[in-house]
């Protein structure tokens, strides 16, 4: 007895098993690749706002830290000028008066050790002095006041310091007010050799 050949019993081919995808099928697929764009965008966002976050708390760390740093700078400003006023007392009592008169020697030794007081305050809040004599001159921290014509010294070198200038840390306070050497002017020479 042979089995007919019936459509039930013809070899299914895999393409064949694969139900033609319906509309509601479809839909779930670009359901799911909606969703799927949606968290990677979601996911890009949050990665920036974990790094603006970081930022933002590393750029409010480094202000915290340069705000307690540069908070006196204002007051240092002001006291410059009380320290610069010390220092022209003490430098006005020559050491020979001093030693002739006890009064003056008294005098002396105090605008001296309080000068002496003040700078070791400037000193443990960063403060240092800017005497820029025989230095080149650097417009960072000097104010060049006048120039000078010097044959002797290579122009730009700062041959007179008229007032010292300050710094904070790393930051200008007060700039060294200065007088710069020039060049002297070869056509103004005139040649005396006979």
């Amino acid at each position: 007895m042979t089995v007919a050949q019936t459509p039930a019993n013809d070899p299914i081919e895999p393409s064949e098993m694969t139900p033609e995808p319906t509309d509601s099928v479809n839909a779930l697929q670009a359901e799911i690749e909606r969703l799927t764009a949606e968290l990677a965008k979601l996911q890009d966002q949050w990665v920036r706002a974990v790094a603006e976050a970081d930022n933002i708390r590393k750029r409010s760390q480094r202000d915290m830290e340069e705000n307690a740093k540069y908070a006196i700078t204002g007051f240092a400003r002001d006291m410059v000028s009380v320290l610069e006023n010390l220092k022209r007392a003490s430098d006005s009592i020559p050491q020979s008066e001093r030693a002739g008169n006890d009064l003056l020697k008294t005098l002396g030794e105090g605008v001296d050790l309080t000068l002496k007081e003040l700078l070791a305050i400037f000193q443990n809040n960063g403060i240092k002095r800017i005497d820029p004599l025989n230095a080149k001159f650097d417009h960072n921290f000097h104010q060049a006041v006048a120039q000078v014509e010097r044959d002797d010294v290579v122009p730009g070198t700062v041959v007179q310091v008229v007032q010292a200038g300050y710094v904070i840390h790393d930051r200008l306070l007060q700039p060294a007010m200065v007088v710069v050497s020039k060049a002297g002017d070869a056509s103004k020479k005139v040649d005396t050799i006979v």
